[in-house]
């Protein structure tokens, strides 16, 4: 009886996989859609860093960090040795879930974990370049300082509005992602599946 449960349930979750469009066939959506992200930030901004920074972003986006980081991916493995820092991600957010697929959470949740994550790895960094150097940890106000320092760097050298614009490209992406899931899912069932 529970033999013939776990054969349903991975039949079931077979046909529902079978529904999604592949790796391969995200990949190529990216990379369709990266040109004329490129134009619409520039017909939008007419500033040549800030939309190189959107479709280098909606690259990133739709080809390492989009919804599949949930699960093992190509979006995970591309990661290579890095993708030990998604592991805490994979094990609190279902695959497919709103908080990972949504158009309105999923890409703003990633975001704010790898920060998150980012500021957690620069502390242990500091931390041990302290520890093996025998030098005093420095305060929250020199860490913050820093932090401040490299924003100031990329709002001078890519524009005001470059972390923003990176955060578009990243939905962009990301929303690329979701969007061909439903559309995928719609052609071969003629339902359309909520990712909100």
């Amino acid at each position: 009886m529970q033999r013939e449960q776990s054969v349903s349930n991975h039949k079931s979750a077979c046909r529902f996989k079978s529904k999604m469009p592949s790796g391969k066939t995200h990949d190529a959506v990216t990379f369709f859609f990266t040109a004329p992200v490129f134009a619409a930030a520039w017909k939008f901004t007419e500033n040549f860093p800030v939309s190189l920074a959107v479709a280098v972003a909606f690259l990133i986006g739709g080809l390492m960090f989009g919804p599949d980081l949930d699960t093992m991916s190509k979006q995970y493995t591309r990661w290579g040795i890095f993708r030990v820092f998604w592991y805490p991600y994979q094990a609190f957010f279902k695959h497919r879930s709103r908080w990972s697929h949504g158009l309105v959470f999923g890409t703003f949740l990633r975001v704010v974990y790898f920060m998150g994550m980012l500021t957690l790895l620069s502390f242990l960094a500091v931390y041990l370049i302290a520890v093996f150097t025998d030098n005093n940890l420095p305060d929250l106000l020199e860490y913050t300082k820093t932090w401040r320092q490299i924003g100031e760097f990329v709002r001078v050298n890519i524009g005001e509005n470059a972390f923003p614009s990176v955060f578009i490209g990243l939905w962009l992406g990301a929303a690329s992602h979701t969007l061909t899931d439903i559309a995928g899912t719609f052609v071969k069932t003629g339902k359309v599946s909520g990712f909100l």
